[in-house]
């Protein structure tokens, strides 16, 4: 059972973790070890700055941090992005001024915000090391005076996915205001009155679903926000997916791995390579995708505090924004998405796992807050045979981060192979905790659920399925996703006495997840991420899958053993990975280390793949 002390709820998947005076402590042997501090230097709200509008321009108060501002208007465009002036302002201790009045008018003054009363201020907070540490936007309004518009959006708005995964009658807005905030969508199409959508509750983080929307329609939305003092508004567009089944031509884009890279600058906006993920946003925004699929590692995470991890998610969300207006960017979870609790052994290297309460605290829980998916999938790995206590839940959620959706004839089923993952479990395994690409079994159960349920769909003829990690990796990752080197001795550790309750090893549990994919006649194959580079395989019986003397069973002696494809693209801007010698090398094709955008254009009962580098527009592949 789980144990409930006066300030933490520890989970009975670690129970050699206790609480002493308040704080938690890891029992090992006669040793016992500490919980690291976890105070950030910073948080969200602190960056975005407190502004304040005065007689002359905006004040802003960023905590302690001494650097610049840059800053300028946000045009109203298609794609709003700051345009920023030629000087920046000196932030000293926190404090800095904006004299929109005399630097920022006449010539300067491209949104005629003195004509109009109103504009939209961006602003990129710098340190005095040249980091860049927010990107911000806030409406102010005019009356001989700068007053801040308490309504102002300042993050979003995005369109998302429906709750049920479907595109073609239902649609989800999300953004955040700068105070909380009553929330209204309008949307208006050719063939259909104007339609209002309002969120009941006064915040200043809203989800707000569309609902009854007609198929293959393009709608204007404008979302309205309002305070007891101000309003706000903004407009841009969507379109829904023809009715499933009508087998349209349309294309959809994918990717994953956009975390930090060297060179500075925007490659590393606060954990993310924003200069390649926003070349990779514009493209497949300028291609017209129905969708962008990304597949995990969006931020160098690996973090042991919440408000550095929202504050890397909201650094990826402000790179895509632009064009997130208009587009569903679809996310899952990998190893750099890890939210840790970490216990610190002096002279040794550290323990590490899933951040818990589970429920509020864990990287699947924050990821849940951040990210707006749909809520098909499973309910965690609760119920399974190594549960410790089936009447309450012991394990983290699957919401929002395993599930699947359909576009007219395609479904795309995403999961999560870096669940209540523990970076350090194949060397401390008495943890518990979970492997780097170890799918555990309800997520399996329910996948094979799921992949009957649209095998039996008339209206689907492609079946995707995602995770981050490779079932055969090539390169970066041979010393462990799903493949270990070959070593089937490594495994998820849920600890009974002394024994581990989990039976199969990675080896034995890839090649169940494989069975699963090929029991079904629609699934094309797998696109995988963490390698970064891009790459395709076509699994057949005649590529080698395992090690040097395997004595268990042979996946491809099976009667439902089938070609299936890996597609592995990890190269949305984080640091290259080479080749790596494997048992399928010999069958791995145009390998690469640029980056690449994969585009899937489907034509019926066809499918043409495209991959461009969207730093270059370079074709790197068709076929």
């Amino acid at each position: 059972m789980s144990i409930w002390l006066s300030s933490v709820t520890i989970p009975a998947l670690h129970p050699n973790i206790i609480e002493q005076d308040g704080k938690l402590v890891l029992i090992n042997g006669s040793n016992q070890y500490p919980l690291a501090p976890s105070k950030p230097p910073y948080t969200l709200q602190k960056l975005i700055g407190n502004p304040v509008g005065n007689e002359n321009g905006i004040k802003f108060k960023f905590s302690s941090i001494n650097g610049k501002l840059h800053y300028g208007f946000v045009k109203n465009s298609r794609y709003p992005q700051t345009i920023f002036f030629k000087k920046n302002e000196v932030v000293d201790n926190g404090k800095v001024s904006i004299n929109i009045l005399t630097k920022l008018s006449n010539e300067y003054d491209m949104v005629n915000w003195k004509k109009n009363g109103f504009a939209t201020l961006g602003y990129r907070l710098v340190t005095g090391k040249g980091d860049i540490l927010y990107d911000g936007k806030v409406a102010f309004i005019w009356k001989n005076r700068f007053i801040i518009n308490s309504a102002s959006i300042i993050s979003g708005p995005f369109v998302n996915l429906a709750e049920d995964g479907n595109f073609h009658t239902g649609i989800r807005i999300s953004f955040d205001t700068l105070q909380p905030t009553n929330a209204v969508v309008f949307t208006s199409s050719s063939n259909k009155a104007t339609q209002s959508f309002t969120d009941n509750n006064f915040s200043n983080h809203h989800e707000i679903n569309l609902n009854n929307l007609t198929p293959d329609t393009k709608y204007a939305y404008a979302v309205q926000t309002k305070t007891d003092k101000h309003s706000y508004e903004e407009t841009y567009s969507f379109k829904t997916a023809p009715t499933p089944g009508s087998r349209k031509p349309f294309s959809f884009a994918y990717t994953s791995d956009s975390r930090e890279a060297m060179g500075s600058g925007e490659r590393n906006i606060v954990g993310v390579n924003s200069y390649i993920m926003k070349k990779v946003a514009a493209l497949a925004s300028f291609k017209n995708v129905a969708f962008v699929q990304f597949s995990g590692d969006m931020i160098n995470g690996y973090l042991n505090n919440i408000e550095l991890t929202e504050i890397q998610y909201n650094s990826w969300k402000k790179t895509i924004e632009p064009f997130a207006h208009y587009t569903p960017f679809i996310t899952t979870m990998g190893n750099h998405e890890a939210l840790l609790h970490v216990f610190l052994r002096p002279g040794l290297p550290s323990i590490k796992i899933d951040r818990f309460p589970y429920a509020t605290e864990s990287a699947e829980a924050i990821f849940a807050q951040q990210f707006v998916n749909p809520t098909n999938g499973p309910i965690s790995e609760d119920g399974a045979i190594y549960d410790p206590n089936p009447n309450q839940q012991d394990f983290p959620s699957y919401k929002e981060n395993v599930f699947y959706y359909i576009y007219d004839n395609v479904a795309m089923v995403v999961l999560n192979s870096d669940y209540w993952y523990s970076p350090t479990i194949q060397n401390e395994p008495d943890v518990g905790g979970n492997l780097h690409g170890y799918l555990m079994d309800k997520q399996l159960e329910w996948l094979q659920a799921t992949l009957s349920k649209l095998d039996n769909n008339i209206n689907i003829d492609f079946i995707f399925v995602t995770q981050h990690t490779p079932a055969f990796p090539n390169g970066g990752h041979v010393r462990d996703d799903m493949w270990y080197k070959g070593d089937n001795k490594v495994r998820a550790v849920v600890k009974h006495a002394d024994n581990n309750l989990i039976s199969k090893g990675i080896i034995e549990q890839r090649d169940e997840y494989l069975r699963i994919l090929m029991q079904s006649k629609k699934v094309i194959g797998m696109l995988t991420g963490d390698e970064h580079n891009f790459n395709w395989l076509q699994i057949t019986k005649n590529v080698n899958i395992y090690p040097k003397n395997w004595d268990k069973a042979d996946i491809r002696q099976l009667p439902e053993f089938r070609t299936l494809y890996q597609i592995n693209n990890g190269t949305a801007g984080a640091p290259y990975s080479s080749q790596e010698s494997t048992p399928w090398s010999q069958h791995v094709q145009n390998f690469t280390t640029q980056n690449a955008l994969v585009f899937f254009h489907i034509n019926g009962k066809s499918i043409k793949i495209e991959v461009l580098n969207p730093d270059t527009l370079d074709t790197i592949l068709q076929f």
